[in-house]
């Protein structure tokens, strides 16, 4: 046996992380800063009884995607139905030909991206014209997409993602969160408990937490990149090249708001209202999820950034919907919750994107320490960054070589 392992982090790599080790009969205990499991993954019930993920909801390249298998075990309901993010409901604000131009001016900076790749890494706003009048609507895209501008984005990191990605997108009736937080079932998980300092200088590690000293022999580190670049854990000795590399991954911005809707729906489960096509900062509407009587609306990067006071996005939102619906629709809308993910505790963002100049950052923060600390979380993958999924093989691979070398003995 190989003794020991603490995972740090109980999102989805640090939960997939340790069930691969529990499964194994390996001896793992998970601790995790937060009262619950789940990380940037959380489901929450509203006030009207219906349940929304605050972090990741669809299940990216579904079909190859590990959860969509792990959630169908498991007796989630999936829906396989399109988000119609390409539709605009009845064209409102958005009408067929503006819809085309807006497909074509994308399809000429996706083309000019792509054409660029072999050469040095530049920031995506190199390949839009700032002339074009859709240009806010593709830096819009980028805020969803990877929670940051255009101008923030490199090249080579954006291509990795793209190239590998998939366009099933589906999503989980009771949750994206539930299914993760259920995946760790039965292991030993130890929440409220905050890692501070990893001291690798002997055999035995010692972790230093907010309820005291825990020692093991080996360690997987499954924490936000902005913990490591923040210094809120650290390494006796240090390991500079992990907080360097932590510090180029930043987390972009992708924000929630959730409203409900009284009176009769005029539109099919999963339509889709682009707010306002001309501007950056808009909201993809989510309308009526599942056909319940709500409307999940979406913002990213500066957007998300610019509305993350109290009731700031909820009142965008329906300024925007009202603006699209009629002025009658003002008074069908409630306000029920919205995320601020900037603000979350030991997290401050939603997903990863490379600094220009920086997509071997995901291979650096990847790579091991003496065959004793292993690193995994969503920033640590080279293609499915930014998703649960790509967490999730990160947290097998972190796992991986310890119940390989648990078989020499």
């Amino acid at each position: 046996m190989t003794g020991r392992t603490v995972v740090i982090g109980g999102g989805a790599a640090g939960i997939a992380a340790a069930r691969t080790l529990h499964d194994a009969g390996q001896d793992v205990l998970l601790i995790e800063a937060a009262d619950r499991l789940g990380g940037r993954a959380r489901t929450v019930r509203l006030s009207t009884g219906h349940v929304v993920d605050h972090g990741c909801g669809w299940l990216h390249s579904a079909k190859r995607n590990p959860w969509t298998a792990i959630a169908e075990q498991a007796g989630f309901t999936i829906d396989r139905r399109s988000p119609n993010w390409q539709l605009q409901w009845n064209d409102l604000g958005f009408p067929p030909d503006e819809k085309r131009a807006s497909d074509e001016a994308y399809a000429r900076f996706e083309d000019a991206a792509l054409a660029a790749l072999d050469g040095p890494d530049r920031p995506l706003s190199d390949f839009v014209d700032r002339y074009d009048p859709w240009t806010p609507m593709i830096d819009a895209i980028s805020g969803y997409a990877n929670g940051a501008s255009l101008f923030e984005v490199s090249l080579h990191d954006w291509a990795a993602y793209e190239n590998a990605a998939t366009d099933d997108n589906w999503a989980v009736v009771e949750g994206y969160g539930a299914v993760v937080s259920h995946h760790a079932a039965g292991l030993a998980v130890r929440t409220g408990v905050t890692a501070t300092r990893i001291d690798h200088s002997f055999k035995t590690i010692r972790i230093e937490t907010s309820t005291g000293t825990i020692e093991a022999d080996q360690v997987i580190v499954a924490v936000p990149t902005t913990v490591l670049a923040g210094g809120k854990l650290t390494f006796d000795p240090p390991l500079p090249a992990k907080q360097d590399a932590a510090a180029a991954l930043p987390l972009g911005i992708a924000d929630k708001a959730f409203l409900s809707i009284q009176g009769p729906l005029p539109w099919p489960a999963h339509a889709h209202l682009t707010g306002n096509p001309h501007e950056r900062c808009t909201a993809s509407h989510r309308l009526s999820p599942f056909g319940w009587p709500i409307v999940e609306s979406f913002f990213g990067g500066p957007c998300a950034e610019a509305l993350e006071d109290d009731g700031a996005a909820a009142a965008f939102a329906i300024d925007e919907l009202v603006a699209l619906l009629g002025s009658d629709w003002r008074r069908r809308f409630t306000p029920l919750d919205a995320t601020r993910w900037r603000h979350a505790p030991l997290i401050g963002g939603s997903y990863s994107h490379a600094k220009v100049g920086h997509a071997a950052a995901r291979q650096t923060l990847a790579e091991p320490i003496d065959g004793r600390i292993f690193f995994a979380g969503e920033a640590c993958s080279r293609e499915d960054f930014s998703t649960a999924h790509g967490a999730y093989e990160t947290g097998r691979e972190a796992a991986r070589p310890i119940l390989q070398s648990g078989s020499l003995y």
